[in-house]
């Protein structure tokens, strides 16, 4: 695994901010995911640390008491050189996701695709033929932020957002799509609707998707997506999970 530059600072008393470059790309990200990996295995265990991934960071979370920083920064640099030197296999998945880009919920699929210049069926064609990658989860719990988009489908956020958006809506922003957990507002433009809940407080894992895991899309009519709805409440909808290769 190639070494990178990372800066190391304060994030408050109880916590470390360490940055790699600032650079949208999967082979920094699964250093950085390594990274942790190693410091979990190794170093700072879950019931004492809390450790946050995301595009080009790592958090690290004193969960009860004050960091001296020195000495950790210190340790952060050793750590990261030996890195390098031990098998840190992590499971890493792909999850294939059902959307339904019926007008009803693609409220933004026929601007899109004029933007675009592309025709509707095109733009769900191009959105559901791509493997995504998951550069973070925040926002909302269960928010994904996927990259990947294909060049074509790249659009601005809405100049105005909306105060309301469905759970379950599949939008686009610039570089990358991604899923509503919940409703809330937001600005992402909405090309249809996903029935699986990326986060749901009583499963045994509520968010059961993981940085740097990858994600597909596949297409379904409005039948099928009022059951699969039906299907994920009563717990008994089985979400298509692939082991592959970290």
């Amino acid at each position: 695994m190639s070494k990178y530059t990372i800066s190391i600072r304060p994030f408050g008393q109880h916590a470390i901010l360490i940055e790699w470059p600032n650079i949208v790309d999967e082979a920094i990200l699964e250093d950085i995911l390594q990274f942790k990996t190693y410091l979990v295995n190794n170093f700072l265990f879950p019931e004492k640390w809390e450790i946050i991934p995301a595009y080009n960071s790592l958090v690290l979370v004193e969960r009860n008491f004050p960091i001296n920083f020195n000495v950790i920064k210190h340790n952060i640099k050793q750590w990261y050189s030996e890195k390098s030197t031990v098998d840190n296999k992590r499971e890493k998945n792909l999850w294939r996701l059902p959307v339904c880009y019926d007008s009803d919920f693609g409220i933004d699929l026929e601007e899109v695709a004029s933007k675009v210049n592309k025709s509707v069926e095109q733009v769900i064609a191009l959105h559901t033929k791509q493997s995504y990658t998951i550069y973070g989860i925040g926002f909302l719990p269960g928010f994904m932020y996927l990259g990947g988009l294909p060049t074509d489908l790249e659009v601005n956020r809405r100049q105005t957002p909306r105060q309301k958006v469905i759970k379950g809506s599949v939008g686009l922003a610039g570089k990358q799509t991604g899923i509503y957990p919940q409703e809330s507002p937001g600005g992402w433009n909405i090309i249809g609707n996903c029935p699986v809940s990326m986060f749901k407080a009583t499963r045994e894992n509520p968010i059961f998707v993981s940085v740097g895991d990858k994600v597909e899309f596949f297409p379904i009519e409005r039948a099928e997506y009022n059951l699969r709805v039906i299907e994920n409440e009563a717990g008994v909808y089985t979400i298509q999970k692939i082991k592959i290769d970290a």
